[in-house]
């Protein structure tokens, strides 16, 4: 691969990297997981995310108030909490192993070999860091909408719908798995990874020829 292309992909990986983490990041602390409206009152708007609940008034504002306890969180909201936060530890580190494995970033006395050891590394580890987003996301809007065409659960009980921190998570974690197939790819493409050019025939016979005594 030409330098200058793989200096370009190497770059819109870790962009879009970044851009998915920034977006996992919004996911853990947007009070919106899902949200519900009552039809009883339709002036407040409920929503829950992994550290709070709110109550949207069309004219008080907003009220959010803390989870008391980790505990009383359901399941799949305490699964989340501590995989999201996992998942944007990981996606910070990633992302600094990677800047540090870019061949546009000049290190004295950095090996060649030791740049591309940085970028796997840091490619891997967004990997992590996009599946351990994508899957709490997906858990928890499956939950949402079994529990919402669940034919036990009495059709005038108010039902939860997916809220937009969940589409945050989902777009933020394709991003940040983009982003390291990307800077895989750059690796894998290097000339230190293309086969060996043919030899040409002159070359074979001097090789095949004795050796004079």
């Amino acid at each position: 691969m030409d330098l200058v292309h793989r200096h370009r992909l190497q770059l819109l990986g870790l962009l879009l990297s970044v851009i998915g983490w920034i977006l996992t990041g919004t996911c853990n602390y947007l009070p919106d997981w899902k949200n519900l409206g009552l039809d009883l009152n339709e002036l407040e708007f409920w929503t829950m995310g992994l550290w709070q609940t709110c109550v949207v008034q069309d004219v008080g504002g907003t009220q959010c108030k803390d989870f008391d306890s980790f505990l009383a969180l359901p399941v799949e909201f305490r699964i989340s909490r501590i995989l999201v936060s996992t998942s944007n530890g990981l996606g910070l580190l990633s992302l600094i192993i990677s800047s540090l494995g870019l061949d546009c970033l000049k290190i004295e006395d950095t090996e060649q070999k030791l740049k591309k050891q940085l970028l796997l590394l840091g490619a891997i580890l967004m990997w992590i860091s996009g599946v351990l987003v994508l899957v709490p996301v997906s858990w928890v809007a499956y939950k949402i909408i079994q529990e919402f065409w669940d034919e036990v659960i009495p059709e005038i009980v108010p039902r939860w719908e997916i809220g937009d921190a969940l589409f945050s998570g989902w777009f933020g974690g394709f991003f940040i798995i983009l982003g390291g197939s990307l800077l895989l790819l750059t690796i894998f493409l290097s000339s230190d990874h293309q086969l060996p050019e043919r030899h040409t025939m002159a070359d074979t016979q001097i090789r095949t020829e004795p050796h004079s005594a």
